[in-house]
């Protein structure tokens, strides 16, 4: 069996010659898999990303409905497999292969629900395939209930920023400054901190303007590599 005719139980087969249980047990809780967190119920296998990668490579010319199977799975690192496979085949595909897998990943995203799963993809395959084209799919994520949508919103314009690209980053983090949960208030002060990284006269015209706002988390996200003096006075509400 060619890697281009590979099933999803081959490939399911050769990612759980990883699995740890020892691991799988670190992995629920670092996940936060309990009753009303945001991993509720996700279930894991034990296995490390860089085994997975080393799959997703293995298997990264397995057809589409084949990865789509494993996205579909209860197991978090089966799905996150089908993810990085689809990252591999978008970028090295050609205009129609990058729009399928694109859409793909949008109809999909019901299965892509955790903080990895978003933060390892979204850049790579919506943030990418918008870069010369509207953003406006990401507004509506932005406004959407789904958390991870949101995030995926947040996340996606990571693309932008490295292309020096501000404007979607500034947008959407003023779309979120409100928003109730942590993860976004990480997302958030991270896209804020790398918008720094690249200029710093632009992030600092947002925090001036909204900083009083921010949640904490996502302000001591934004202002981690400030000097002390000035993360302090952002801090203490004194710039």
């Amino acid at each position: 069996m060619t890697r281009k005719t590979a099933r999803a139980d081959e490939i399911r087969k050769s990612l759980r010659a990883y699995a740890s249980r020892e691991k799988a047990k670190i992995l629920q809780g670092f996940f936060k898999t309990g009753p009303s967190q945001y991993g509720d119920g996700d279930q894991f296998l034990g296995v490390v990303v860089p085994n997975i990668r080393a799959t997703a490579k293995q298997y990264q010319d397995a057809p589409a409905g084949e990865a789509l199977k494993l996205l579909a799975s209860a197991y978090h690192e089966e799905r996150l497999l089908a993810l990085l496979i689809f990252v591999r085949q978008f970028s090295q595909g050609d205009i129609p292969q990058k729009k399928k897998i694109y859409r793909l990943y949008l109809k999909n995203t019901r299965f892509i629900n955790n903080w990895d799963l978003v933060d390892l993809t979204a850049p790579n395959i919506v943030g990418a395939w918008l870069s010369d084209k509207s953003r406006k799919q990401l507004y509506q994520f932005a406004r959407s209930r789904d958390l991870w949508k949101r995030r995926i919103a947040i996340l996606s314009t990571f693309t932008f920023l490295r292309n020096n690209d501000f404007e979607d980053t500034l947008a959407i983090s003023k779309i979120l400054l409100n928003d109730e949960h942590d993860l976004i208030h990480k997302a958030v002060g991270w896209m804020r901190r790398e918008t720094g990284k690249r200029s710093l006269a632009t992030e600092e015209a947002f925090l001036k303007r909204h900083y009083h706002r921010m949640p904490r988390t996502m302000l001591r996200y934004a202002i981690e590599r400030f000097p002390e003096g000035k993360r302090k006075g952002y801090l203490n509400g004194k710039v």
